[in-house]
């Protein structure tokens, strides 16, 4: 009689369990599993997948991020031999001889978790797979569903954890777009639901060979690359990282607000007048309630630039308190003993008299250096 029974592990046993950490293959940015990267066609998914298998064989870094050298193997499913030989000799002057191409492979129903087996037993060193594209690999189930979506992905996602490997699938996004990273993807959510990562390659408005790489995942924080292709070198380089820039993550809107606070110091009174003034220097026409509800939505992102705000109502009204601390401003003197705390906001009404001067979060936040944006 077959056992039913849930095979279970108490708290106490898992918290004190030596497991072995999850292997990466880019640090912080390509981990061990599945990531699915996506973009436009056209826009150079390709050219940033071939270089990042060149770099991951030589160990070079990506990005300035660590690797985890080892053999590389890209399923390149919609070129040529001849296509791809004129992408590698452009992209580098050595080829990595742990690098490895194929233009034809099995989908997912027809054996290529078996082939991908074969050869990480023939180069036990693998640590990348690519699959450019997706599409190619998948099943060619008539019925497209949440459930066929989630369980193509969750089939390479028990590969990749079996054999130890990263594994990148290349796929398209939706014509008609979203706000959200994970619904740009093609096809329905089972998709970013199943990966352990998505990357998001779309194009910057403010610079024709420009674009930005949003990243998030369950195993890396969230952050945006912004990247520049150098056409001479035929590869995307590191512009500028949110981990190191927060002010990236920022929409233009509250990238003025933070300017016009820089130039304010503190503000209190109706969240009307607020608006106001901030259109009054930033040259914009936002509604009171637009520009709250955006400051509600990025306040995080906010705090992470020194600025720190409160909202209340009294007498039916709304009020807003703002404050900037010195470091997120322009002062320069770094030795002013001030430096760093988070200037005295008076409350717009004798009923907040209350509350505690303590009660900012102190923030520090770099200088943001702007000599390399587009």
């Amino acid at each position: 009689m077959a056992n039913n029974n849930l095979t279970v592990i108490d708290g106490e046993t898992l918290a004190d369990m030596r497991l072995p950490p999850a292997q990466y293959c880019v640090k912080s940015l390509l981990h061990q599993g599945v990531t699915i990267l996506g973009g436009a066609p056209k826009i150079g998914k390709s050219w940033l997948v071939l270089d990042l298998c060149v770099r991951v064989a030589k160990g070079e870094s990506v990005f300035g991020l660590e690797v985890r050298r080892g053999t590389t193997l890209y399923l390149c499913l919609e070129d040529t031999l001849r296509r791809i030989q004129h992408r590698l000799v452009s992209l580098t002057d050595e080829a990595p001889p742990n690098m490895f191409f194929s233009t034809e492979a099995r989908t997912l129903t027809d054996g290529l978790c078996d082939q991908i087996r074969d050869f990480v037993r023939a180069h036990p060193d693998t640590v990348l797979v690519a699959v450019d594209t997706f599409q190619v690999i998948r099943s060619m189930s008539p019925d497209v569903s949440y459930a066929t979506d989630y369980q193509d992905v969750r089939e390479l996602k028990k590969l990749a954890d079996e054999l130890g490997i990263s594994i990148l699938l290349v796929h398209h996004l939706r014509k008609q777009g979203a706000a959200d990273p994970l619904n740009k993807l093609s096809g329905t959510t089972g998709i970013a639901g199943a990966v352990d990562a998505v990357l998001v390659l779309e194009k910057n408005d403010r610079c024709q060979s420009g674009a930005a790489l949003i990243c998030t995942g369950r195993d890396i924080e969230y952050r945006e690359l912004e990247l520049r292709f150098d056409s001479a070198e035929c590869s995307w380089e590191l512009v500028s990282d949110s981990a190191e820039d927060p002010a990236m993550l920022l929409p233009p809107e509250l990238g003025d607000l933070v300017e016009f606070m820089k130039t304010e110091g503190h503000f209190s009174g109706s969240n009307t007048e607020f608006a106001d003034r901030y259109n009054a220097h930033a040259g914009r026409d936002l509604t009171a309630k637009k520009l709250k509800r955006l400051m509600n939505k990025w306040r995080y992102e906010l705090e992470a630039q020194g600025l720190v705000f409160e909202s209340r109502r009294s007498n039916g009204q709304r009020f807003v308190e703002v404050s900037l601390s010195a470091l997120g401003s322009d002062a320069s003197d770094s030795s002013d003993a001030t430096a760093g705390a988070l200037i005295t906001c008076v409350p717009c009404d004798p009923v907040a008299a209350h509350v505690a001067a303590g009660a900012h979060k102190r923030l520090k936040v770099a200088p943001v250096d702007t000599s390399q944006s587009n």
